[in-house]
């Protein structure tokens, strides 16, 4: 993967929409996907490290803007790699995460307040953190049994790691015995490589005639990932503790105590790690880290923050697979300034019509750049999204020098023009008013910032793209059937509807001799491609609605209407009856807590369109579609729908809808016939009337806490 720049094209993240935003988290994933493979099973990295941490903040940007497009095989789902066949596998009692990321000084604001808000402290509230270098290395989880260390594993895919025991048991670092710990101990930290120890292996292996590594984070992977212990042994590698998994006993009250424990374990820990009571004093300590980085002889790429409280942390919880107790503030990106070259359109599954800048390749920070978003045709032309100068109101266009900028995008972003060098006779770019791929009218509707094509189904790029989505991991994810046999078999007439896929079959007789006769298939793999696609005819309901590729319907939202109507059948009625804007089956959709009248206007077109309609009948009619499972049946508010109203004043209100959901629960935002349980803390207003009015049961804050307390 030398260009990690997708060249569908993609939209900076602030003026993304939805559908854009779909569209780059596939291609992200993808990129993503490749380059863990190589790094983490191969151990042949193909993309720089700066590259490969630009892609995953990239994707960690998106999801943080758009949640409900969040894949199930979202890089921030997979924090790893798939693992090498010579290592045994590991189960970590504990899942290792990855971190969220900030990037300015207002994000640091940002991740304050958003721990207050959720803890419902005051803004001058009392609250500490820690802050420490964010180390560029390899992550390890040591397992500890009564003082001994018994386990070392590579972080993997998260859940799962390689067994590297033996290799970690040379690392001068890692004690092989402590005195004093508790009985059970999982002790995480990285595995890195200092500068000169960096440099004196790299002449070395030279020297000998041996392959020459990149950077020192990928020479750590590479000599802590050797079949031979003796080869580690040999390599000049480094540890550095920082967290912990599965404990037996508490280490301590806080992060900072924590850490203490460990150095005093015998576990070196970074001398930098301070704690700081404001967000302010941890953007002092960054700075100050900043300043220091060129001298302290190892990589770091940014410094970490963490809730120092470890009471706090557990209340404060997780996301899907990163801790909102924790950040990490990235160094800044780099600038370069090269010549655009030309502007390209591409066209995405909802018909987007994304610019992209061809570019004279530029070196930014490290990587080869070719490519970049123009966002949207303001953009293009100067203004933001409300009609406002933005660059002081210059224009882009082909031939112009553009300032490039790299913020841990996929696609970097044009930041500025020199207008000093605009060639004579560059003429203003004219955004198509067509689709370049069917030639249908793109229009723009009034309040969105993307044009789009109208051809629908008709439009080759809409289709191919539907369908890549449809077998996207965290939809169907069919063996064998990706982005280019999709392509493949879109151009040739085998498919042109998802239901195609799964006649595949049954209108090729079994597929294999006009399959095995195609370059790149052989009778196995055309044998295996059929059986997975039979293999996925039975698909949870959550998945089948999120592979229908609704405009506004991401992951998160096809598991609310997964869990809300628990069947298709439930669904497709509700939908069908449904009408946009009023009667009782809206006003039970938009009463989902999450969806809200866009989506739930998208859903409801989708159904109602004639053409759409009959593709989907098509497709469930050859599969097995599995109803939602049902979480904490035996919890006394399993299964029922509660509405929270006033204020709560033990619990947060996200603090209160998540517990009710671990039990269950489904949580409305509105009340209705269908609400069985209304929580009413102080100044519950109309919601109370309403149920009230409607003989639902009522209870205090108080009640609900007893009520779940034993579940």
């Amino acid at each position: 993967m030398n260009d990690t720049q997708s060249e569908n094209g993609n939209v900076a993240v602030p003026d993304l929409t939805k559908a854009q935003a779909k569209q780059e988290l596939d291609r992200l994933a993808a990129c993503i996907d490749s380059a863990n493979t190589a790094y983490h099973r191969d151990d042949n990295p193909d993309i720089s490290d700066a590259q490969y941490d630009a892609l995953k903040r990239r994707n960690a940007e998106i999801e943080a803007r758009f949640p409900a497009l969040k894949r199930d095989d979202s890089p921030s789902e997979r924090v790893g790699g798939a693992l090498a066949e010579g290592f045994g596998k590991v189960q970590h009692a504990l899942r290792m995460l990855s971190l969220g990321n900030a990037f300015d000084d207002d994000d640091v604001q940002e991740f304050d307040q958003r721990i207050r808000k959720y803890l419902g402290l005051a803004p001058d509230a009392a609250l500490t953190y820690t802050a420490e270098p964010k180390i560029d290395g390899l992550s390890l989880s040591l397992r500890y049994e009564n003082g001994a260390l018994v386990q070392a594993a590579t972080r993997g895919d998260g859940s799962v790691g390689e067994n590297v025991t033996a290799n970690a048991r040379t690392i001068s670092d890692i004690p092989i015995q402590l005195d004093g710990a508790p009985d059970v101990l999982e002790v995480r930290g990285e595995v890195y490589m200092s500068h000169a120890d960096f440099a004196a292996l790299n002449r070395r292996q030279a020297a000998a005639g041996l392959k020459t590594f990149a950077n020192p984070r990928n020479a750590a992977a590479g000599s802590l990932r050797q079949l031979d212990a003796q080869i580690t042994k040999d390599r000049p590698l480094r540890f550095f503790a920082y967290a912990w998994g599965e404990l037996s006993a508490p280490l301590a009250d806080t992060q900072s105590g924590a850490i203490a424990r460990l150095d005093q374990l015998g576990f070196a820990t970074n001398p930098l790690t301070q704690t700081c009571d404001s967000p302010d004093a941890l953007i002092a300590h960054y700075r100050g880290i900043e300043e220091q980085r060129a001298d302290l002889g190892y990589d770091i790429d940014g410094v970490v923050y963490k809730v120092d409280d470890l009471g706090l942390q557990s209340r404060l919880g997780f996301r899907s697979t990163t801790p909102r107790w924790a950040i990490a503030h990235k160094f800044p990106a780099e600038l370069a300034w090269t010549v655009l070259e030309a502007i390209d359109i591409q066209v995405g599954r909802t018909g987007a019509l994304s610019p992209v800048a061809r570019l004279q390749p530029v070196t930014v920070g490290g990587v080869v750049v070719s490519n970049a978003t123009l966002h949207n045709e303001d953009y293009i032309a100067g203004r933001d999204g409300n009609g406002a100068p933005i660059r002081e109101g210059r224009d882009v266009r082909v031939g112009d020098w553009v300032q490039v900028y790299r913020a841990g995008d996929v696609i970097p972003k044009i930041k500025d023009v020199d207008l000093a060098r605009r060639p004579v006779g560059a003429v203003p770019y004219t955004f198509p008013r067509t689709c370049p791929e069917c030639h249908s009218d793109a229009i723009r509707e009034e309040g969105d910032a993307v044009r789009r094509c109208s051809g629908g189904i008709i439009c080759p790029a809409q289709a191919v793209e539907k369908l890549k989505h449809f077998v996207s991991r965290a939809a169907f994810d069919i063996e064998g059937l990706g982005a280019k046999q999709i392509e493949q078999f879109y151009t040739d007439g085998w498919i042109a509807t998802p239901a195609d896929i799964f006649t595949l079959r049954a209108r090729y007789g079994d597929g294999m001799q006009q399959l095995k006769n195609r370059e790149g298939w052989g009778e196995k793999s055309a044998g295996n491609l059929f059986d997975a696609i039979d293999e996925k005819r039975a698909i949870p309901l959550a998945r089948l609605i999120f592979s229908l590729g609704m405009r506004h319907v991401g992951e998160s939202g096809a598991a609310l209407l997964a869990n809300h109507y628990t069947s298709w059948a439930q669904f497709e009625d509700a939908m069908t009856a449904a009408t946009v804007g009023e009667g009782a089956a809206w006003d039970d959709l938009i009463s989902i807590d999450g969806v809200g009248a866009v989506m739930a206007t998208s859903v409801i077109t989708t159904f109602q369109q004639e053409a759409e309609r009959a593709s989907i009948d098509q497709l469930v009619a050859q599969l097995d579609v599995q109803d939602a499972a049902q979480r904490a049946m035996d919890s006394p508010v399993a299964g029922k729908t509660v509405v929270f109203t006033g204020t709560l004043e033990q619990m947060t209100r996200a603090e209160a809808k998540a517990r009710a959901e671990a039990l269950g629960a489904k949580v409305s935002g509105s009340v209705s016939a269908k609400t069985d349980i209304l929580v009413a803390g102080p100044g519950a207003g109309s919601k109370a009337k309403k149920a009230a009015d409607l003989g639902i049961e009522t209870m205090d804050e108080a009640s609900w806490l007893a009520l779940i307390e034993t579940a």
